[in-house]
């Protein structure tokens, strides 16, 4: 750390400040030790109003310090510079923001609703013979198709593919919170492969390749950009929307293939808490583990949660048989920051052919993925999330009166015929290879 005078309110306030955000503020100081002395008074008043970060407040528990919080937050960002208001997020008791450096430190002194303040870090889309292998196709042939379950992909946006709206349009809803645009679309192509991966129904491929889920609809929440970004409070947005639209369309599952370093333990997490307050509503979270593997500790952001279902990647060897699977290279491993054992199941997540979304990022970029005309290949964890996320719809289709935590005890618990007894506790997959 800059060993300036000038750093004493980031020291003093350390414990409202989260790890990153205390990184990049000592940033802002590291050119004071090339100054002179007389000049650092007149430098950091400059540094403080120009430097500006996107941050997530979150505020002390109980609605009056949320709206009295909220308040006061608005008043600091209006009377300095450099400063935008963002979103606010009722859930997790949070809002976010663009904040100077002065406004931070301001915020931090007078605003005493505040209780932490984060940095609204970058959440990327987590890239690097599936249905067959997890025998849910033998729940298919028994009727179990993920019928009247909905499944919502939080992800890059899902393109109006045929297996998902030919026979019947599946794609029930549609929220973007990067363009704000209406009608269904996907720039990238990771978030229709995912949504192939879970629902898609084998329309365009007489039936080989289908998701678990093939009678399920989906919901697309698009909250990455065309190159797989986006923001901590942009994924946030997204979740809260699933939680205030779940009973309007019906959302069972959440999907959610995306992730970021963790940086600080489940319960300060702004990411976890969004997402296990989804899965206090009553919708089952899969969350991808990661691709940062083999090496251990590598679990990303939802997916060191506790609670939700956090899936890493199998290589299939493209046969229908258990036998010969193997953990991928790349699939994250425990302990997470918290030292708890994950990730919970590992599903098929190498050389996945999913939907493929025409003149998409993806698309035009790997050209060579391109299975025929209709179809794509990836692998990552990404892939194994929302096969797993199908499964959760057959589950769910047979006893809709299970809970979240109930349907995770019979995923990592299950001995019977069901599809589940093919993923393995303790290690994490990808995505299916026929989806």
């Amino acid at each position: 750390m800059v060993k300036s005078p000038l750093l004493g309110w980031v020291r003093q306030m350390a414990s409202q400040i989260d790890r990153e955000l205390r990184g990049k503020l000592v940033s802002v100081y590291k050119p004071m030790r090339w100054i002179p002395c007389f000049l650092h008074r007149p430098i950091e008043n400059v540094l403080k109003r120009f430097r500006a970060f996107p941050v997530i407040i979150e505020f002390h528990e109980g609605e009056k310090s949320y709206i009295e919080g909220l308040s006061e937050v608005k008043d600091c960002l209006t009377s300095h510079k450099r400063c935008k208001f963002h979103h606010e997020h009722q859930t997790i008791g949070s809002c976010s923001a663009r904040m100077s450096v002065q406004a931070i430190q301001h915020m931090l002194t007078h605003c005493k609703h505040v209780k932490r303040v984060h940095f609204d870090r970058e959440v990327k889309a987590l890239l690097n013979v599936a249905t067959p292998s997890v025998r849910a196709d033998v729940l298919q042939q028994n009727g179990l198709t993920g019928r009247g379950i909905t499944i919502a992909v939080i992800d890059t946006g899902v393109y109006p593919h045929s297996d998902l709206t030919a026979r019947r349009n599946r794609i029930v809803a549609f929220r973007d919170f990067i363009n704000n645009r209406t009608a269904p679309y996907d720039d990238n192509g990771h978030g229709t492969h995912c949504a192939g991966d879970a629902a898609g129904d084998g329309y365009s491929s007489n039936g080989q390749y289908r998701g678990p889920a093939p009678d399920a609809d989906v919901v697309g929440v698009k909250v990455l950009d065309r190159g797989g970004s986006g923001s901590l409070s942009t994924i946030i947005a997204g979740i809260e929307w699933c939680i205030n639209n779940r009973t309007r369309y019906g959302i069972n599952v959440l999907s959610m293939s995306l992730g970021a370093p963790a940086s600080q333990s489940a319960a300060s997490d702004p990411l976890v808490r969004v997402t296990e307050a989804a899965w206090n509503q009553g919708m089952v979270v899969c969350v991808a583990a990661g691709n940062e593997g083999p090496d251990p500790g590598t679990i990303s952001s939802p997916g060191i949660s506790p609670r939700v279902i956090t899936v890493g990647a199998v290589n299939d060897l493209n046969s229908p048989s258990r036998t010969d699977d193997q953990i991928a290279p790349f699939s994250s491993r425990g302990p997470t920051i918290d030292s708890l054992a994950k990730p919970d199941l590992l599903c098929p997540g190498v050389n996945i052919i999913s939907l493929r979304a025409p003149n998409s990022y993806l698309d035009t970029s790997y050209k060579g993925n391109r299975i025929g005309s209709s179809y794509f290949t990836e692998s990552g964890t990404s892939m194994a999330t929302p096969i797993c996320a199908g499964i959760v719809a057959q589950l769910l289709q047979k006893n809709p009166a299970l809970t979240p935590d109930q349907v995770k005890e019979r995923l990592l618990n299950t001995r019977t015929a069901w599809a589940c007894q093919l993923m393995f506790r303790g290690a994490a997959t990808s995505m299916h290879r026929s989806c």
